[in-house]
């Protein structure tokens, strides 16, 4: 078996590979260059003036997309976010516990921003807890009841004084 020498390249011998360094295009060095005169950039118009790319979603002065198409919908400026929660959820808090929206939100039930927190009475709930929260549906406030808790209502938050720009 004959020994096969790996040959290790040194740093001083380091070389870029084919093609991968190019010269630089010198623009306007003549007509021998072959990028003279108008260095490339044709006769004229408005490609061949200093700064004169247009911009990407200019459609040569056709109607833009964004104006052809019909507007749609509208924001509703009195909207309100409400947060709900199941009681099935609400097994993870240890019996006894007061469970509000701050302790939801530090549970990671709920997430965001929102105005009203709602219970619901999808799954099932064991333990007796007390819950406080904005609303809930009739299943959930028979379920906590039944399970030994409380289904306490907290005032609605209050509401903006700010009225939506006519």
């Amino acid at each position: 078996m004959a020994e096969e020498t790996k040959v290790v390249p040194l740093l001083s011998r380091l070389r870029a590979p084919r093609g991968a360094v190019k010269a630089e295009k010198r623009l306007g060095r003549g007509p021998g260059s072959g990028l003279g005169t108008t260095a490339g950039k044709g006769q004229k118009g408005q490609r061949a003036r200093s700064g004169g790319q247009v911009a990407r979603w200019f459609e040569g002065g056709q109607t833009p997309l964004i104006r052809r198409l019909p507007k749609v919908g509208f924001h509703n400026p009195f909207s309100r976010d409400v947060a709900v929660v199941n009681i099935g959820n609400l097994a993870r808090f240890d019996a006894g516990a007061v469970v509000d929206p701050q302790a939801l939100a530090q549970a990671g039930l709920v997430k965001g921003r929102f105005d009203s927190l709602k219970v619901l009475g999808n799954g099932t709930l064991e333990k007796a807890l007390t819950v406080r929260a904005h609303a809930f549906s009739q299943s959930a406030k028979a379920a906590i009841e039944q399970a030994g808790g409380k289904a306490e209502l907290i005032d609605p938050p209050a509401e903006t004084a700010e009225t939506p720009a006519s």
